[in-house]
């Protein structure tokens, strides 16, 4: 007879459980309670778009398009039509410039300040906190002016997002590129590009096909042969315009105002040409040498490009499944983590005696009103059965009902930590156990942060 295949996730994918999917969430409520007190609005884009919109955005030549996204024909069968072809996003912001193009977002009060979060898909090799389908909670500002005050208050957003985490070993780093179409970054390719080729025969295969294609990139470069050669390169600080130099000071006079610490890095680019100006990028401990969890950047041709007016835009995108790992690293959800059902439930509803079914499930019915997390067992148990499945489930609590509790009006209720137990009048217990349950989070929480 044979065997039946058995199923699993495919490669550079993985499902996520309980308890971690518990952090997961609180990372992505933080988020958006931080970004809604900067004024930002939640947009959800779809997950697939045209194959042209990635391709006029982030670049036709660049790996992400060439090699790395998942594309389908939508019309199988008919004669070719790039119309037709889609592709599974595999980053966000061409999505949101679309959305932006779309529904006549210009014409609201500018500036636009949109984040998202969710899934985007690359066809890449999978290895620690880098998978084919992985997270992303980013944010744009879209029309307004480019004035150097906007660019320091998204990089004070994400920094007070991470601080509230209290994300280990944060570091932001920060650069200027010059202008797209000024002489400052015109001439700096040229320079770099000259440079490199007198060194070519010294660098790998990336990075010479880069020095005619995108020189810029050659500086992101992470091969441990290749630093020695970048570290002499020309910088471009050395060749920004009066006008690029003074929006640079002024952006790091506004993140010391804001108290935001900040470390220059002159080999931090874009290298696509609509990028301009600011780019910054942040890291955090348990990553190894791949330690980046958000970068960022001003993109003011991008909208433009895409088919829409003049704008100015500039954004950010957090890689959350690197996020979660240093928080995972730096053990800042240790609470009962041996137990993957730990902290499922606030209180184990244990009756005894079918008499007390239906006070069971009133308490139950109040207790979840109240917003704590009940568990309700369909059949009685016998005592110790029912304290030894609530200890597995995690509980806190055991509200504890059986004959004598039901004649007297008074319930047990069993804190399953330390093992005590109260009396409570049956009037009292939700009271009593959210006052408890809620300190308990409380101080779990500011333990955590």
């Amino acid at each position: 007879m044979a065997t039946k295949a058995k199923f699993q996730a495919i490669k550079g994918t993985r499902d996520l459980l309980p308890p971690e999917t518990e952090l997961w969430n609180r990372v992505e409520t933080t988020a958006c309670e931080v970004f809604r007190t900067f004024g930002f609005g939640e947009i959800r884009p779809p997950i697939f778009e045209p194959t042209e919109l990635f391709r006029r955005a982030v670049g036709g030549e660049t790996d992400i398009v060439s090699k790395e996204m998942y594309t389908i024909e939508d019309k199988p069968g008919g004669p070719p039509d790039p119309s037709d072809s889609l592709s599974l996003r595999p980053e966000a912001t061409a999505s949101v410039c679309r959305a932006y193009i779309e529904h006549n977002m210009q014409q609201w009060p500018a500036p636009v300040k949109l984040y998202y979060r969710g899934p985007m898909f690359r066809r890449e090799r999978p290895q620690k906190g880098r998978y084919r389908q992985f997270y992303q909670i980013g944010a744009e500002v879209l029309g307004g002016s480019d004035r150097p005050g906007i660019d320091a208050e998204v990089i004070e957003m994400v920094m007070t997002f991470f601080e509230r985490l209290e994300l280990p070993g944060v570091e932001l780093e920060i650069n200027s590129i010059g202008h797209s179409a000024a002489n400052c970054r015109r001439g700096y390719v040229e320079k770099l590009r000259a440079a490199l080729l007198e060194v070519q025969d010294r660098l790998g295969a990336d990075s010479q096909r880069r020095i005619l294609t995108n020189p810029l990139r050659v500086l992101d470069s992470k091969l441990d042969d290749e630093q020695a050669i970048i570290a002499t390169l020309p910088k471009i600080g050395d060749g920004l315009c009066d006008e690029c130099k003074a929006h640079y000071a002024e952006l790091k006079r506004q993140l010391d105002l804001r108290g935001v610490a900040f470390r220059e890095n002159w080999r931090l680019v874009r290298g696509l040409d609509y990028y301009m100006r600011t780019t910054f990028e942040i890291t955090a401990r348990g990553l190894g040498s791949q330690n980046a969890v958000c970068g960022g950047g001003r993109y003011d041709g991008l909208v433009e490009l895409l088919g829409g007016p003049p704008t100015k835009g500039i954004g950010f995108a957090i890689g959350e499944d690197r996020l979660i790992l240093s928080l995972l690293e730096a053990k800042k959800e240790t609470a009962r983590e041996e137990s993957p059902a730990a902290g499922r439930s606030d209180v184990y509803v244990a009756w005894m005696g079918k008499g007390s079914e239906p006070a069971a499930i009133r308490a139950a019915r109040k207790l979840r009103e109240a917003g704590l997390r009940v568990e309700l067992p369909a059949a009685e148990q016998k005592f110790g059965k029912a304290l030894g499945q609530a200890d597995k489930l995690g509980a806190r609590f055991a509200l504890i009902l059986g004959e004598d509790e039901l004649e007297s009006g008074r319930w047990t209720l069993k804190n399953l930590q330390d093992g005590t137990q109260e009396k409570v009048s049956e009037g009292a217990v939700v009271e009593f156990l959210r006052d408890r349950v809620a300190g308990n989070r409380w101080s779990r929480e500011t333990r955590d942060r």
